[in-house]
């Protein structure tokens, strides 16, 4: 008897033993999962970066600067409701009935974690959300946990429409738009309050993979296709009807052109750096600006045309290049700025600063002088008296003495 109490005794301080062993590692996964959770609350903050805009004075859009993420956000009421239904359809159907996280999903990604080591399974569009904005992009079980929590618990602090609203402003679309608002100006060149349902369809599908199914990319029958999986899906939850699907399936789209999205390039860099060093880079990229300067943008274009032409009469003259600046001399306002015929043409310098067509104006200050040397010399100003330039011709190529006439002849011949 006393044996096989002793025999008890031992079995149970063993059981004790494991009990609390598997308790203090629950523990300490527990920790591990929580350690570090951002809250939910950061979703409804300005700390994601917003484009900054510069616009011409009478509010056309001259420049949107930014870093990697190109965002305009807008709120959920401003768009079509088949905007909102196509993501809905495509994402997330029971985006309305659930808390958060679909129980199947987590147990597929277990399973699949645990017998094939590979982690799957699908997240709802709260759980995208958070993945995209809070969390890091590694592909890991305790990832997936953390990702259902942080779903729940934006479920409980946020509408069911504030996290959809929150989404289709965040999320990627592809290259550096994010947010349906840039991703309608960038696909359609539109805002997204213009779109139609055959666009809304389109983009709704991008996030997904933004770059297997971009209409810009190497396969973009892919893009179709999943343009029409989406359009499906709307007639399957009964968003649209069948002959709705049908006219959107029919009807032709029109993509933005990819090009330059910099007009005034030489003014728009200008008035980037004057509020880099006012305000700092970080604010001017992330902070959402919004920039009404002097520029008229129909004068610009009138300006660069008339350069352009200006240039191509003297292109027998060796001239390859030209400028303008056109100003309001009683405000001192730019008014139009050309500081090359081609801005993006490397082969004519077309990127060199604008400060370049402003030596009509400050040479006037320098004294008649047969001649310059090849050397440093200084230009006295009342600002800066101390001012010393380093001077060669424009082809950098030391000409010693000589007349300036002869020194300009120079410097043109290439």
């Amino acid at each position: 008897m006393k044996k096989r109490t002793g025999k008890v005794k031992k079995l149970s301080k063993r059981n004790l033993i494991l009990i609390t062993a598997a308790a203090l590692f629950f523990i300490y996964g527990l920790v591990t999962i929580f350690a570090g959770l951002p809250s939910p609350g950061k979703l409804g903050s300005d700390e994601f970066p917003v484009s900054t805009k510069i616009l011409d004075r009478n509010g056309e859009l001259l420049y949107e600067i930014y870093t990697d993420q190109n965002r305009t956000p807008i709120a959920i009421s401003d768009l079509p409701e088949y905007v909102t239904e196509a993501t809905i359809a495509i994402e997330d159907k029971n985006f309305y009935k659930h808390h958060g996280f679909a129980w199947e999903g987590i147990t597929r990604a277990i399973l699949n974690t645990i017998f094939r080591q590979k982690l799957q399974g699908g997240s709802t569009i709260t759980q995208q959300l958070v993945k995209t904005t809070l969390l890091t992009p590694e592909r890991t079980l305790r990832r997936k946990i953390r990702e259902a929590l942080l779903a729940m618990a934006t479920e409980i602090r946020y509408s069911k429409d504030e996290i959809l609203e929150l989404y289709l402003n965040h999320v990627p679309y592809g290259g550096t738009a994010y947010g349906i608002e840039q991703a309608a100006h960038t696909y359609f060149d539109k805002n997204a309050k213009d779109l139609s349902l055959a666009e809304a369809a389109l983009l709704a599908g991008l996030p997904q993979a933004p770059t297997r199914y971009s209409p810009f990319g190497v396969n973009p029958e892919a893009a179709e296709t999943r343009q029409t999986q989406v359009l499906q899906r709307m007639v399957e939850d009964k968003y649209i009807t069948q002959e709705e699907y049908q006219q959107a399936v029919d009807e032709p789209l029109t993509f933005a052109p990819q090009t330059n999205n910099i007009r005034a390039p030489h003014f728009s860099l200008y008035i980037k750096q004057l509020l880099v060093d006012k305000y700092g880079e970080a604010l001017v990229e992330k902070g959402g600006l919004r920039v009404t300067t002097s520029l008229d943008l129909n004068l610009q274009e009138f300006a660069q045309d008339a350069v352009a032409t200006e240039v191509a009469k003297l292109n027998k003259a060796n001239v390859s290049n030209g400028a303008a600046l056109i100003t309001k001399p009683r405000t001192g306002e730019i008014l139009a700025m050309v500081g090359s015929k081609d801005y993006f043409d490397l082969s004519i310098d077309g990127n060199v600063s604008s400060r370049s067509t402003m030596p009509p104006v400050w040479a006037q200050a320098i004294p008649p002088q047969p001649c310059f040397w090849t050397s440093r010399f200084v230009f006295p100003s009342p600002a800066s008296p101390a001012t010393v330039r380093e001077t060669t011709t424009a082809n950098s190529t030391a000409r010693s003495s000589c007349a300036l006439p002869w020194a300009t002849r120079l410097t043109f011949r290439r």
